[in-house]
């Protein structure tokens, strides 16, 4: 299977070059870097290490990521990795994410800071208590089983198709969940490793990122409960 892996990257210089190096070499041939309007050297830092790089001014990390699938959408691969640029996911780890995907056992797979090895500290209590909630109105609505919503992910593209993405900002993670579990789509955790990020958290380091981001995330859950099931599902 081939992979392109979406990195979204607001002003982080001091972790980009650090994410890029780790990256395994089998999924290090076709890295996207989306500059979210980077004010410093990101996105040099991101080009000098052999990553394309492409620009998204307008901020949010749903439409950075639209822009990076938007890259990947010239030569579609078999799967896209999500991660974060501070350096707090460990890319050595991808290959626990493409493994599920690559037998067949599943089209999305979560990487699980919950069920994995934390850094003391890495996970702030704020975001602790949103993927409590998150996950159990997901169970609830859905009848499926998450323990996260990490931004550390594996899609195939075919479910990207199919899922068709379209938030812009806070609610991309949990979008991408609630609606491959309204369409059926397979999905598994796997346990992923989570340090202190480089620098500080643009959504959960801040009191009004923390509103609303809590706010879209629940509102895209009830939204998606809401809308009529498919056809068999």
């Amino acid at each position: 299977m081939e992979f392109a892996v979406v990195i979204p990257a607001l002003n982080e210089e001091r972790s980009i070059g650090k994410v890029l190096a780790d990256i395994p070499e089998r999924f290090s041939r076709r890295v996207i870097v989306v500059d979210n309007g980077s004010t410093d050297a990101t996105a040099r830092v991101a080009r000098e290490a052999g990553a394309t790089v492409v620009r998204e001014p307008a901020a949010g990390y749903g439409r950075a990521c639209l822009t990076g699938l938007a890259e990947a959408a010239q030569e579609p691969p078999g799967a896209v990795i999500f991660l974060d640029a501070d350096y707090s996911d460990d890319p050595t780890e991808m290959e626990r994410l493409a493994a599920p995907l690559e037998a067949g056992e599943a089209e999305l797979v979560i990487g699980s800071r919950v069920l994995g090895n934390r850094e003391p500290g890495a996970l702030a209590p704020q975001a602790r208590f949103g993927n409590w909630l998150a996950t159990r109105l997901i169970r609830l609505f859905f009848g499926v089983r998450f323990t996260d919503l990490g931004p550390f992910r594996a899609v195939t593209w075919d479910a990207l198709r199919r899922v068709e993405m379209a938030d812009r900002d806070f609610g991309w993670t949990v979008e991408l969940q609630v609606k491959a579990a309204r369409l059926g789509i397979p999905a598994v955790e796997v346990p992923v490793s989570y340090r202190k990020r480089i620098g500080r958290s643009k959504i959960t380091g801040t009191v009004r990122g923390t509103v609303n981001a809590g706010r879209k995330i629940l509102w895209v859950i009830f939204r998606e409960a809401l809308r009529p099931r498919p056809r068999g599902g």
